[in-house]
């Protein structure tokens, strides 16, 4: 692990290599799983904020669902803020394009300028994992089988992990942290080789 200011960096941002594919995945990461995704509390006010804008854009099962469960739950395991699902099955705010592939509702939304929020940061970050603890937060990255596709084109590019995520973590935590990120990953690519 690698601490810049009070954030604890696995080495794995750094020496794994990842590029979405979803020709491949068709975004399976929006539809497997047991939960929804991970939401800050500060975006929980935001999703409901903007559900009327993004309703458009939703399927009618993903609308069903948030009515029923409204636009954020709870994780029954940990009480973490989720996304809610639709039959346990896919986030509710999925849509899928003409070729079977899974988008994001509210990133559609985003795209079309009809709200300035893009999408729940902790999707925005996949495949780093963020947890908050009281003094510090831990970035790891999550290994899933349904993303070696991704890992494999991120190799075939030589794209590491950080780079790949460098809007998102640039979202998240400004411009000064992803300098100092990339600075540490040059000089731990120096040490170690990759």
């Amino acid at each position: 692990m690698i601490q810049i200011d009070d954030k604890l960096i696995s080495e794995d941002i750094f020496s794994e290599e990842f590029v979405c594919n979803l020709t491949k995945c068709k975004g399976a990461c929006c539809v497997e799983g047991d939960v929804g995704a991970p939401l800050d509390k500060d975006e929980l006010v935001i999703l409901d904020n903007i559900y009327d804008k993004i309703k458009p854009y939703l399927t009618e099962a993903g609308i069903k669902a948030l009515d029923e469960q409204g636009t954020w739950t709870t994780d029954p395991m940990d009480g973490m803020y989720v996304t809610p699902m639709i039959e346990d099955a896919e986030c509710a705010y999925v849509t899928f394009d003409d070729r079977g592939i899974t988008k994001c509702g509210i990133e559609k939304a985003y795209e079309d300028g009809a709200i300035d929020w893009q999408k729940p940061i902790s999707c925005h970050l996949y495949p780093i994992r963020v947890t908050d603890y009281s003094t510090f937060s831990a970035l790891n990255y999550h290994e899933w089988p349904i993303c070696n596709d991704a890992c494999t084109l991120g190799k075939e590019l030589q794209v590491p992990v950080y780079k790949f995520l460098k809007t998102p973590l640039t979202r998240k935590y400004g411009e000064d942290f992803y300098t100092t990120l990339s600075d540490v990953a040059e000089e731990w690519k120096k040490e170690y080789g990759k």
